[in-house]
């Protein structure tokens, strides 16, 4: 049985760019965590509600709206994604799980020329700030080269190399105290190290390699 210093909610945040192995650790340390006994939950951004399936489908193609707008969109998706999911499974005490949230809106549409930093306060006011954002760090090229090597097709939308560039620019400025840098051109297993050492040492939890 676990020690109920432990059986707490948690909400942990993977980010870094496609291609950086971020739903590869996640979905590992989501069976992790269940295997030593946690309630957890795994969710995504974009979601999908009717925003986040806006937002797929104008990733798939070349035409994009205003940035402005496309900002609106993530942060009205985010809306229902907390309070249909996060919200909830925090006041159940359970540990969430998300690929990707606000800083992926804070980098990518900052790198889209509005302002980051602005974002950055105005998602930090709104919604639960995270207990601990796992980023994976990887060069745009290597990351790019991954999403083929695995037989996906790059989203004209966000993943091209000058563009992505300015987005892992911005992951580098970030300030928040809450979010833990990792190195993720390594293999998998190298990574899930730091990720398990990550989440032992900023919330306590026991280790999830254990």
């Amino acid at each position: 049985m676990l020690d109920p210093a432990v059986t707490r909610s948690a909400f942990i945040v993977f980010e870094g760019l496609d291609g950086s192995g971020k739903t590869t650790q996640l979905l590992w340390l989501a069976g992790a965590l269940r295997a030593a006994g946690h309630p957890v939950v795994t969710t995504r951004e974009p979601t999908d509600g009717a925003y986040g399936r806006r937002i797929r489908a104008m990733a798939k193609g070349r035409e994009r709206p205003a940035p402005e707008e496309e900002l609106r969109w993530f942060v009205e998706d985010r809306r229902e994604h907390v309070s249909g999911v996060i919200t909830p499974a925090l006041a159940r005490r359970e540990i969430v799980l998300s690929d990707r949230y606000y800083l992926s809106t804070v980098t990518y549409q900052g790198a889209r020329g509005l302002d980051w930093a602005a974002i950055l306060a105005q998602n930090e006011a709104e919604f639960p700030i995270p207990d601990l954002v796992l980023l994976l760090e990887i060069d745009p090229s290597q990351a790019l080269a991954r999403v083929r090597e695995r037989g996906g097709r790059a989203e004209p939308a966000f993943e091209e190399g000058s563009f992505l560039a300015r987005v892992a620019a911005l992951y580098r400025e970030l300030p928040c105290v809450y979010l833990e840098r990792l190195d993720a051109r390594s293999e998998p297993e190298r990574v899930r190290e730091a990720v398990s050492e990550a989440v032992r040492r900023r919330l306590g939890l026991p280790d999830p390699r254990a």
